[in-house]
């Protein structure tokens, strides 16, 4: 079991600045890699950058250049940094973990969600 506490968000105006934290609890050593999603209103949920545990990361097109994913082994915890945010940006943001439980000849992955967080950019 894994459990994602999500922090930040907030208001801004465009060209401003917030980072995002999903702190994860539980079965750390499982999970392979952790991504933040978005949803805006009347739009699908999309995925903005993702990390593995081998350190790899890829972006959206949209969000690549302006958003940077990153991790702190120590407090068990990965960052989403966003700079130069515009109104497109304005949307839940959602930390999503997948884990991988494996023994013999048997691989499960399991997906986890945080809640989600607000993210609000005013022209």
């Amino acid at each position: 079991q894994v459990r994602l506490g999500v922090s930040g968000g907030g208001l801004v105006q465009a060209g401003g600045s917030l980072r995002l934290s999903c702190a994860a609890s539980g079965s750390i050593s499982s999970i392979k890699t952790m991504d933040w999603h978005r949803q805006a209103p009347g739009k699908q949920r999309e995925l903005v950058a993702g990390i593995t545990d081998g350190g790899s990361s890829n972006y959206a097109d949209s969000v690549k250049g302006r958003f940077t994913i990153s991790t702190d082994v120590a407090k068990n915890t990965v960052y989403l940094q966003m700079n130069n945010l515009n109104p497109e940006d304005t949307a839940v943001y959602y930390c999503h973990a997948r884990a991988r439980r494996s023994g013999g000849s048997y691989s499960v992955d399991y997906d986890y969600w945080g809640q989600g967080t607000q993210v609000t950019v005013s022209s």
